[in-house]
């Protein structure tokens, strides 16, 4: 009995590994031998076509900490990333509300409203840059209809990087107002039924009884858009709108890593801010799911 119940385990132990393995093996290989080879890269002064690299240890960091152009790089990409991430939840959270009434046309809304989040950011961004061309966009019309000037988006900093963050947000508010809307549907009606028999206000109800229970979420998309939002997803609007301009205004860490890799062919001290960025989005995931993952109702 106790070999056949050896023979048994051994058999179950060598089937997960031949499943588990190969896995770890991708893994590494994808995730782990890429992570590392850029933290070596980044102690290195390595220009792109040179076939040589000179070892400068911590040198690169010590550059970019000392350079004022990095901080600035920094307060634009704390700012695009505190922008994007509330107003895509709020708006979502706005979205996902309407689109949960018992609405006609409910289904085709709900397609049209996340039909942007699939599309190329390139090319939502060249779309978007035609609406927002002062002589021949439909944004410039709309805002003298009511009796303001438009901004001159494309010459100042300050409106560039808020309409790159107007883009996103329109691309990317489908996807949290489809994660909220999975979450609407599943509150139990009991609970908004008896809210109202016990006479809570509809804000009352959503504000004690949805918002709580929309908690994990909250929570998920939280940690998901503020990753999307300082990585590629929002390097394809930058790119395809502005290049980072006017004057390094919408230049966030993720398009410098861009610039000085691949325009001035700086590949080490492009490693270099790729390796600060990783541990930034470490450290913000890590502070989210310290302090906010307490506050989330699971039940």
């Amino acid at each position: 009995m106790r070999r056949g119940r050896r023979r048994s385990r051994r058999r179950e132990a060598l089937i997960f590994l031949a499943f588990t393995i190969p896995n770890l093996a991708l893994i590494g290989l994808f995730t782990y031998r890429p992570l590392f080879s850029n933290v070596y890269y980044s102690l290195l002064q390595w220009n792109m076509g040179s076939p040589t690299a000179r070892f400068v240890g911590l040198d690169n960091y010590v550059n970019w900490f000392s350079d004022p152009h990095s901080w600035n790089y920094l307060r634009i990409t704390v700012i695009f990333t505190v922008a994007t991430v509330g107003g895509t939840i709020a708006i979502g959270l706005l979205v996902a509300t309407v689109l949960n009434q018992k609405l006609h046309g409910r289904g085709f809304a709900r397609a049209v409203v996340f039909a942007p989040y699939v599309l190329s950011g390139v090319a939502v961004g060249l779309v978007w840059m035609f609406m927002f061309d002062p002589q021949f966009g439909v944004i410039a019309p709309l805002i003298r209809a009511v009796g303001a000037s438009p901004p001159n988006w494309y010459n100042s900093p300050g409106w560039a990087l808020v309409m790159v963050i107007i883009v996103y947000i329109w691309k990317h508010l489908g996807y949290a107002a489809v994660v909220y809307l999975a979450g609407l549907q599943i509150i139990p009606r009991d609970l908004l039924e008896a809210a109202a028999i016990d006479g809570a206000s509809k804000w009352r109800t959503f504000r004690s009884i949805t918002l709580p229970l929309l908690s994990p979420m909250t929570f998920f998309l939280l940690v998901t858009v503020t990753l999307s939002s300082m990585s590629m997803q929002s390097f394809e609007l930058i790119h395809s709108m502005t290049r980072g301009g006017p004057v390094d205004g919408t230049t966030t860490l993720m398009y410098q890593i861009y610039r000085e890799g691949f325009v001035t062919g700086r590949a080490g001290y492009s490693a270099t801010v790729a390796t600060i960025l990783f541990f930034i989005l470490l450290g913000v995931t890590l502070l989210q799911m310290r302090f906010l993952e307490r506050k989330v109702h699971y039940s």
